[in-house]
């Protein structure tokens, strides 16, 4: 009996799941955040901190910012290769800085831990794209 040969993934496969993680700690770690003690009472009375007040606009921009990352798990496997090559790239670079910016800030270390996970997917997001080439 033989061992199964490793199947080459390819690159377009790795961008969406490397997004379809990083969407997952994001959804995990706003889980959690909940159970910080004042959370969601805060919520309950409007308060988005650091955001300040709910504000139809806070929660647009806010949408927007999740939403983009959603679309990648897609548009890395169904736009043409050089359009996700570079979504990939811009993507990749802006929401590793929104998570080095967020692990900065963070005072409670589940979410350091996540916004650190969620920097490295984005990082490895901005070097496979970087890299890849039209043989992978």
């Amino acid at each position: 009996m033989s061992l199964p040969t490793e199947v080459p993934v390819s690159t377009r496969l790795k961008l969406s799941a490397a997004w379809a993680s990083t969407m997952f700690c994001y959804l995990y770690c706003d889980y959690f955040e909940l159970y910080v003690p004042g959370k969601l009472s805060d919520m309950l009375q409007g308060d988005m901190a650091p955001l300040g007040p709910v504000t139809q606009s806070v929660l647009l921009g806010t949408a927007i910012l999740m939403l983009i990352p959603s679309l990648m798990v897609f548009l890395s496997v169904a736009l043409p290769r050089v359009a996700t090559r570079w979504l990939n790239v811009s993507f990749g670079v802006i929401y590793s800085g929104i998570m080095g910016l967020l692990f900065v800030m963070a005072g409670w270390w589940f979410y350091k831990l996540f916004a650190a996970v969620e920097m490295l997917l984005t990082l490895y997001i901005t070097w496979a794209a970087w890299r890849w080439s039209e043989r992978r």
